[in-house]
């Protein structure tokens, strides 16, 4: 994988840490730094090598939000192209094949709140802050914000943090479901790659099919969450791997009652 500007991709042990890299400015986002994160996240999808990825940031920020300079310095044009280019970016993340953990360790703002509102699991530092402040600028978020935050949190707790602009701590959102642990500063990144370890080494053929049931379950028909449920379980059971985990589990249990 080549060097980038913006970010930093290492790969151990099957997981992806991925680290927005411009500290000096909370790591807000510019067209540069969009375009590396889609790059980024298109490729590791593919990877066979990864089984999970971490996405944090460097300094005090996890994401700030857009590049106001450089926000405010686009024509009318540039803004539509930045805009269709961040849906693209949010879908590579949203979509990856791969489970994307966000290890917050500060400032999520903005777009970079939609960015963990794309993410599979969040855990958040104690001093983690997240809001979509947009109506400050008198606008609305562009990069899901509005739909995700309904999905993931409900009506009201968005129109909340949609309507107020309001920064909140993250331990506000473990109640709620978006975060789902908060831990002390040295401790965010060993635990985010503890736990994308735990999901790198389970068959990537069964996490990749959680994934696709989970987010068909926010949005799609029940019925039809259903009979893909069956399809992806049934698919499972009759692979290699699946015949082979079912029968070893089956063998360590008669073992175990064996000696009981």
């Amino acid at each position: 994988m080549r060097a980038y500007q913006t970010l930093t991709v290492e790969i151990s042990s099957r997981v992806a840490v991925v680290t927005f890299r411009r500290a000096d400015q909370l790591n807000a986002m510019n067209r540069l730094m969009q375009g590396e994160i889609t790059e980024v996240f298109e490729a590791l999808s593919g990877d066979e090598g990864v089984g999970a990825i971490v996405v944090t940031g460097e300094g005090r920020g996890f994401m700030a939000g857009a590049d106001i300079k450089e926000y405010a310095a686009q024509t009318a044009l540039e803004f539509d192209r930045f805009q269709a280019a961040g849906t693209r970016m949010y879908a590579a993340i949203e979509n990856n094949r791969k489970p994307v953990i966000a290890a917050v360790n500060g400032f999520a703002l903005g777009g970079g709140m939609e960015l963990v509102l794309c993410c599979d699991i969040v855990i958040a530092n104690q001093y983690a802050k997240l809001g979509l402040p947009e109506i400050k600028l008198g606008l609305v978020p562009g990069g899901g914000g509005t739909q995700r935050s309904v999905a993931k949190l409900g009506r009201n707790r968005a129109n909340f943090l949609l309507m107020t602009g309001a920064i909140v701590p993250a331990s506000e959102f473990v109640g709620a479901g978006l975060v789902n642990e908060i831990v002390d500063v040295d401790a965010l990144m060993p635990r985010a790659l503890e736990l994308a370890g735990m999901i790198a080494a389970e068959p990537a053929a069964a996490i990749e099919g959680l994934k696709i049931l989970t987010a068909h379950a926010l949005s799609g028909d029940l019925a039809d969450g259903l009979a893909m449920e069956r399809d992806t379980l049934s698919g499972l059971y009759r692979s290699d791997i699946g015949q082979r985990r079912v029968k070893e589990f089956a063998e360590r249990s008669a073992v175990k009652k064996a000696g009981s």
